[in-house]
């Protein structure tokens, strides 16, 4: 079962799990049921459970939950109390309520969290981060997601499987690569924040791990999958750039100071794949490599 299936990461999950004659929506089909935050309302308990315990149509319920529903709209959760309201629900208390279900099904439940829970290293170090890493959440987003983190663990200690991710683009949506393109047609230059470093990750190759998890006979935990590397928001920027034929000069270097936003963002999420192979799992390939990939597979990643 699929969560958040209309989502960047939500999309790319079916994607790899829909049958080629399938609806396009709350379709079940080949041992799938996949749901959009409009066919289920993940914050509703009563909606929850009946969905999880339907399981396939068949009153039994799924084997595995791949959690990818998300409140992302992290400025206006620092600005707009519906808004915060609508966070908590979501990243905070749904993940309990879906985790609630599956512990009654025996299901075991993927989901998926964020680098924003992190906090900064002792003294200021910078190395990739690792899951036992200490927890620092700033803002609204970052304490709801934590949040969440916390009640899958206490509704399925035994099975489930937690995976922190960063800087995800997919092939729906708004997002940064597509921001990008789409003001570098219509500006001389353009100024980027320079000093956040992070790793971008491709939803398909995100998805291709998640399922790969789902797959396999890891231990319950929590786990770090990121595109490899690390960047910033100005090298990010440059590399679209790079892949649009434009000069990636045009993008000029700031600091965050200079690009004051609502919602404290990390300094420093680099993300450690040292969890996900010890898992026996295969590391999501470089971010430069993958973003190259995904224009490639999605022109209109690079809009006209």
């Amino acid at each position: 079962m699929v969560t958040g299936a209309g989502g960047a990461l939500g999309s790319e999950l079916v994607a790899r799990l829909t049958p080629p004659d399938a609806p396009s929506a709350g379709w079940a089909s080949g041992g799938v049921v996949a749901v959009t935050r409009a066919e289920l309302d993940v914050t509703d308990p009563v909606a929850v459970r009946d969905a999880v315990h339907g399981g396939l149509g068949s009153g039994d319920g799924p084997a595995v939950l791949l959690n990818a529903s998300a409140f992302t709209a992290v400025d206006r959760a620092e600005t707009d109390p519906e808004a915060a309201a609508d966070a908590w629900a979501v990243n905070a208390e749904a993940p309990g309520l879906l985790a609630a279900a599956c512990a009654e099904v025996g299901a075991t439940m993927v989901h998926v969290s964020t680098d924003y829970v992190l906090g900064p290293l002792p003294g200021g170090a910078r190395r990739p981060l690792e899951p036992d890493d200490p927890v620092g959440p700033e803002g609204v987003y970052a304490r709801s997601k934590l949040a969440g983190e916390e009640r899958v663990r206490a509704a399925l200690p035994g099975a489930h499987q937690i995976v922190r991710t960063a800087w995800v683009y997919g092939p729906t949506g708004a997002n940064f690569v597509r921001t990008i393109a789409r003001l570098a047609r219509e500006r001389d230059t353009l100024t980027v924040v320079d000093d956040q470093h992070g790793s971008p990750t491709w939803a398909g190759d995100l998805a291709d791990g998640l399922l790969a998890l789902a797959r396999s006979a890891a231990p319950p935990g929590t786990r770090h999958a990121a595109g490899g590397g690390a960047t910033t928001w100005c090298g990010l920027a440059r590399a679209v750039l790079e892949e649009m034929g434009a000069d990636p000069s045009r993008v000029r270097p700031c600091d965050t100071a200079s690009f004051p936003r609502p919602a404290p963002r990390p300094a420093w999420s680099v993300l450690s794949d040292a969890s996900w192979r010890a898992a026996g799992l295969a590391p999501l390939p470089p971010w430069r490599d993958a973003l190259h990939a995904a224009v490639v597979r999605h022109p209109d990643l690079l809009p006209d």
